[in-house]
């Protein structure tokens, strides 16, 4: 079976987190870790394997899998912290999990650039702010958040996900690592 290796590649560095950094630093160090591993579970595979699913009945797959993380980032970044008011980028009033829902029409290209671009407007809404900040906007249950919370759900949505790419990136062709 083909193994992934923990070896960085040109097209996603992915850098080990500090062992000696402060609080912010570490937080922002596993963000871009985590983002960097989604990534990497996604490289070398065309975008009918990245619309693979894993197992009946579930419809998870790898493209929708970034294509989740991109609204993630915003709803996160633009909607909680920044309090801007845009809408969703796949969700639909038909298919509110329309990210995961991938059809044939769908690209990894589309959907790579879009998370990307998510990610780094995340970057400079959180630059503005320190970790005890509070975020200008609310979720659904009507609670506010400070960016330390922020930073950390994130690290725990992708650590999560990435443990699914695990498994569907095993079930496409047998790579298997971290």
């Amino acid at each position: 079976m083909p193994r992934m290796t923990t070896e960085r590649t040109a097209t996603t560095p992915r850098v080990d987190p500090s062992t000696t950094s402060g609080e912010r630093e570490a937080l922002e160090q596993w963000l871009d870790f985590h983002r960097a591993t989604l990534a990497m579970k996604c490289e070398g595979l065309d975008d009918a394997q990245l619309r693979t699913t894993s197992v009946p009945p579930s419809d998870l797959n790898l493209l929708g899998l970034v294509r989740h993380m991109a609204e993630v980032e915003r709803g996160w970044f633009r909607h909680v912290l920044a309090g801007e008011e845009t809408g969703w980028i796949y969700a639909t009033e038909e298919d509110y999990d329309r990210d995961i829902h991938a059809t044939e029409e769908d690209t990894y290209q589309e959907a790579y650039a879009t998370w990307q671009a998510e990610i780094a407007h995340a970057r400079t809404l959180a630059a503005a702010h320190d970790l005890d900040d509070f975020g200008k906007g609310k979720r659904r249950d009507g609670r506010t958040y400070n960016l330390r919370w922020i930073y950390l759900h994130m690290i725990e949505e992708y650590a999560r996900h990435n443990g699914h790419a695990d498994l569907l990136r095993e079930r496409i062709d047998g790579a298997t690592g971290d």
